[in-house]
């Protein structure tokens, strides 16, 4: 039995839909995730929103960066992934990912400059994968 299920093949924004709503509380007072708040607020701020119509936004359990909730990871075929984490489950956090997610796609490699970040990502990068295939040569400065 695998714990694998398919996916898009796409771009796509995968949200911890597990992490916790804060640093103190497991659950809002309404009993919900903060990652569950997000994807709720992702999927909200996503409608309409056409810069970023092929970006799908998924869910899984825990990506195991608890302490650094609540937690997303972007991936694209061939371009550079990232996670990044500790946002609050929020319409803000949510337009902030949208808003580098759309650079992002823009991107011919998933690099993003850094001038073109949303002030609501600075500060919440944690790791970035290489594609399948590929690793990062030496740096240009």
């Amino acid at each position: 039995m695998s714990i694998l299920e398919p996916a898009a093949e796409g771009p796509s924004l995968i949200v911890c839909n597990t992490c916790r709503f804060s640093a103190e509380a497991r659950e809002d007072a309404d009993g919900m995730r903060g990652g569950a708040r997000l994807v709720a607020a992702l999927r909200q701020a996503k409608a309409g929103d056409q810069r970023v119509d092929d970006l799908a936004i998924e869910e899984m359990p825990c990506l195991f960066n608890c302490t650094q909730h609540c937690s997303v990871h972007l991936r694209a075929p061939g371009k550079m992934g990232y996670v990044l984490g500790r946002f609050e489950p929020t319409a803000a956090s949510a337009q902030a990912l949208l808003d580098y997610a759309a650079a992002y796609l823009s991107s011919a490699e998933g690099v993003v400059p850094y001038r073109q970040w949303p002030e609501g990502v600075k500060g919440r990068f944690i790791v970035r994968t290489p594609p399948a295939g590929k690793v990062v040569g030496s740096c240009q400065s």
